[in-house]
């Protein structure tokens, strides 16, 4: 294998005996006793305890918030912070086993693992068919006023077309636009800490290739978009994972994970966070970017929906803001708030790394289209009307689907997003895999919780996107509905509710 696969003391990935079983990205894995006791906290409800105990660790491993191949920490260490006896962490640990959550080795302990359930982790998300109700790809359409913008940008052509053509850094109009933006925001920025790129991945991408070396440590939300997870699979990095739930950040994970791992880059979400919608506070982001700077780990933050807040309120200030040594790169897009078709993206970093990045991208590209350029450079200076557009539009949707989700889905969790496109359910029962199946079948595309996460759990959350107009969402979840009636009634359902 291309990379490392050492788990504390667990088999390595070329171990014969098992190939295929280990991932191809994992970097070793512990998780103390407090902190999985506090993990655990009143998950762990009911009698017997010891299966009560079983199900929550279960539950954490499903969910991400405990990854796979991390290693559990002895009954004894255990027993001590949960305040029980060891027999009862030892059957705990042995109903984990039986249940195909909990691989072991003499002298090495016990770290997680999944059940094998037979299924995978579906299509892509931007994989729709197109006679279906799409609630899978957060993707809205234009705002008003991009035709005339387009139109704007084509009257430009004059001024440019005696160039080249080629602007490595971005076009100095749109540089400055963009910085303005970040100065409305309330973020000091200056045109020359702009660097525009072909949409918010070419910039990721970009980013996680420059700041890592081979056997690096990328720290990474779990759960989270899956087309940053794949960029960071094609690096020969150690991928670690720290939780996210519908309520937020677990901060002491957070800022285990960057004590321990020392990532040399940790990629973050902080507004409107995907797939779950949360929204890191500024006492959270002034803790990250702390214990980012004191691990001498550089932070890339995607604000590609940071403007697409809902519900009134003040928001945090960028991550950057707390930003005291050029570690934090904010990437920004043109595509959540404007539409998808206009390919720009963006990083705000300091002017030095303006010129690193500059040389980095000629191994990819030479220029982002100029013409989406131009029309980016319009649309930014009429910014405030169109994020007031997007709000109400969004509102709409939202609360749209979440009416037809109380009504046809009343057992299902969910936190009501303050802002960006898309809700984070949970299922009462580890079927998102199977929900994806039978919904295409019902003329449904949705995204299963195991898109978004780093080593194939999540089976217990669907995302849901509310990209589109009231009728056709409440439409959507009824077929979801009768898809999820379906699902229910297949062999092998009760079987993994078991794990739910």
């Amino acid at each position: 294998m291309g990379r490392s696969s050492n788990v504390g003391s667990a088999p390595s990935g070329n171990d014969s005996a098992n190939c295929g079983k280990w991932p191809l990205v994992v970097g070793e894995r512990r998780i103390n006793g407090h902190l999985l006791a506090r993990l655990i906290g009143p998950e762990a409800d009911g009698r017997p305890y010891y299966l009560a105990l079983a199900r929550a660790v279960s539950g954490l491993i499903l969910d991400g918030r405990v990854p796979t191949f991390t290693r559990l920490p002895a009954e004894r260490d255990l027993a001590a912070a949960l305040g029980v006896s060891r027999n009862t962490v030892t059957a705990a640990y042995t109903w984990l086993r039986e249940n195909g959550f909990l691989d072991s080795r003499r002298g090495a302990g016990s770290w997680t693992v999944l059940p094998d359930s037979g299924t995978g982790t579906g299509s892509g998300v931007l994989m729709p068919h197109t006679d279906t109700v799409d609630l899978g790809v957060a993707a809205p359409a234009a705002v008003d006023g991009i035709q005339r913008a387009a139109r704007l940008a084509v009257d430009q052509l004059a001024a440019h077309v005696g160039g080249i053509g080629y602007n490595p850094r971005g076009l100095p109009e749109l540089r400055h636009a963009i910085a303005r933006r970040y100065v409305e925001r309330g973020l000091p920025t200056d045109p020359e800490q702009i660097f525009v790129t072909s949409g918010a991945m070419h910039a990721v991408a970009l980013l996680m290739d420059m700041l890592t070396e081979p056997g690096d440590s990328l720290l990474m939300e779990s759960p989270s978009y899956p087309h940053a997870l794949d960029a960071a699979r094609r690096l020969d990095v150690r991928v670690r994972t720290a939780g996210v739930t519908p309520s937020g950040w677990d901060m002491d994970h957070v800022l285990d994970a960057f004590r321990r791992a020392r990532p040399a880059v940790a990629y973050l979400i902080p507004d409107f966070q995907n797939p779950t919608g949360v929204l890191m506070d500024d006492r959270e982001r002034a803790a990250v970017a702390a214990e980012a700077r004191r691990a001498g780990s550089a932070l890339i933050v995607d604000e590609g929906v940071a403007e697409l807040a809902i519900d009134s309120g003040d928001l945090p200030a960028p991550l950057a803001a707390h930003d005291t040594d050029g570690r934090v790169f904010t990437v920004g897009s043109a595509a959540k708030t404007f539409w998808g078709g206009l390919r720009i993206g963006w990083v705000r970093t300091t002017p030095p790394m303006v010129e690193r990045l500059t040389t980095a991208r000629q191994r990819l590209d030479l220029s982002s289209s100029l013409l989406d350029q131009l029309t980016v450079t319009h649309l930014l200076a009429d910014t405030l009307r169109i994020r007031a557009e997007r709000s109400r539009q969004l509102r709409r949707n939202r609360d749209a689907l979440v009416t037809a989700l109380r009504e046809h889905l009343p057992d299902w969790e969910f936190t009501r997003p303050s802002g960006g496109m898309v809700l984070w359910a949970g299922l009462p029962r580890a079927a998102a895999t199977a929900l994806g199946e039978s919904a295409a079948r019902h003329g449904v595309h949705l995204a299963p919780g195991p898109l978004f996460g780093a080593d194939g759990t999540l089976e217990r959350r669907v995302r849901l996107a509310y990209a589109h107009p009231p009728e056709v969402l409440a439409e959507g979840v009824r077929r979801l509905a009768r898809a999820w009636a379906e699902t229910l009634s297949r062999p092998g359902a009760a079987r993994r509710g078991l794990y739910g």
